[in-house]
């Protein structure tokens, strides 16, 4: 079911960008399986870091070095002793398993989504 509908300033409100992942590691107080990723998000946001329950496919040998897209200005949140910085995105299936969102390309880090 889609969601109820937004204006395009309600859209411009949320700072969508690219990021790499430099640092994984697991978040071992997390009562769900997580990760704690570090995302550099270039000059002017810098390195920023997020709790995802995103271990079903991902690990720190096949993430480390990846491209993700994060929402940049939410509010940082503590996840079992974390301080989630960004909200990295991606697909959640029927199961909850999560496929992670990243460019087709090599982008720029920071550059942001429109």
């Amino acid at each position: 079911m889609i969601k109820e509908q937004i204006t395009y300033n309600d859209f411009d409100k949320v700072d969508i960008r690219i990021g790499t992942v430099i640092s994984v590691k697991k978040n071992e107080k997390a009562r769900k399986p997580s990760l704690v990723v570090e995302v550099d998000f270039g000059s002017d946001i810098g390195i920023k870091q997020s709790s995802a329950q995103i271990t079903h496919y991902y690990n720190e040998e096949n993430l480390k070095g990846k491209q993700v897209i994060a929402v940049c200005n939410f509010p940082e949140k503590n996840i079992a002793g974390i301080v989630s910085q960004v909200l990295v995105l991606g697909a959640i299936d029927a199961d909850g398993k999560v496929t992670l969102v990243h460019p087709s390309q090599k982008a720029e880090n920071g550059l942001p989504i429109a």
